[in-house]
């Protein structure tokens, strides 16, 4: 059996031409503003050197010293204008309040970029099918590009001097829950994982004949020819990895949950942290219910404060 390490090396090849890995990332400030629960970064990132991407960063009202941060993967929902928004402001199948005011209420920073054909990168006459069509023609996968923008966000994240490095979480709703367990699953920097409403297992999809109810960008040159879903989510273990779902929603059939499952469970199991897994699914469809909300958090807080203590420990 091919390492943790090649398994990963071998799914990073599948996401077509890409800047150098090792690029480095830069950062303009752009405006600094103060929002009634939490200070507010708007940044240009230099994350992939063909396009700035947006950005925002927000953090607790005077926090001092280092923090944890979560990487808010926004979701897709055909809302093409919302992007990085989705932070601030919440979404239709998010309840209240927006994520930016949980995670900034208990101490921890957040970053939120605009992936490509999203928020500011929602560019005049890009249109989602025809520059997904032309980027194969180049031999570049869309989410592969979406992918490495993410990676290079956890490389910014690692750097700054207000956040714990150890303590970087991913997080997001639909869209963003795929990108959190594909962030996860290819970089250990990644501590905790929380995924919401779209932890798809592919074949499952198939059988459903439910294949175009994600959009093209989401699909990956012969991918099923080395990986299932559930063995790109293997690669996360054993770090923790909270996934929430709703039983009728269709983008994640529940035969493909309940099989992830059971390959997870023996998959941490043999790390010897079972608890490190959890699949709760809520009696609902693609929306994000008030009890995943608040599982998300304090799975969160948990996995953190677990860090933290571990640190105290050590020194």
């Amino acid at each position: 059996m091919q390492s943790q390490q090649a398994q990963r090396a071998l799914l990073y090849g599948l996401l077509g031409d890409l800047p150098p890995r090792e690029r480095k990332t830069g950062a303009l400030l752009l405006e600094r503003r103060q929002a009634p629960d939490f200070d507010l970064e708007y940044l240009s990132l230099d994350l992939n050197g063909q396009e700035a991407v947006p950005a925002y960063f927000i953090k607790p009202r005077g926090a001092v010293g280092r923090m944890p941060a979560v990487l808010f993967s926004h979701s897709h929902g055909g809302n093409y204008a919302m992007g990085k928004d989705e932070l601030l402001q919440g979404n239709t199948y998010l309840p209240e309040p927006a994520y930016a005011k949980e995670f900034a209420g208990r101490g921890w920073g957040a970053l939120c970029i605009d992936h490509w054909l999203f928020g500011e990168r929602n560019l005049p006459g890009r249109v989602e099918s025809s520059f997904c069509k032309e980027m194969l023609w180049r031999g570049k996968v869309p989410w592969g590009l979406m992918v490495y923008d993410s990676l290079k966000a956890v490389d910014y994240l690692a750097q700054r001097d207000d956040v714990d490095a150890s303590r970087i979480g991913a997080l997001g709703m639909s869209m963003g829950s795929t990108m959190s367990w594909w962030l996860a699953a290819l970089d250990e920097r990644i501590a905790v994982c929380v995924d919401i409403c779209c932890l798809t297992d592919f074949d499952a999809l198939i059988a459903q004949n439910d294949v175009d109810s994600h959009g093209i960008y989401y699909y990956v040159p012969g991918l099923l020819k080395h990986f299932s879903a559930a063995q790109i989510n293997a690669l996360i273990a054993p770090r923790p990895h909270l996934a929430l779902a709703g039983d009728q929603d269709n983008l994640t059939p529940l035969e493909g949950l309940e099989r992830i499952d059971r390959t997870l469970r023996d998959a941490y199991a043999a790390y010897g942290k079972p608890q490190a897994w959890r699949l709760i699914i809520e009696h609902t469809s693609h929306f994000e219910t008030p009890r995943m909300r608040a599982e998300a958090l304090s799975f969160l807080e948990r996995e953190f404060d677990g860090v933290k203590s571990y640190q105290r420990i050590q020194k």
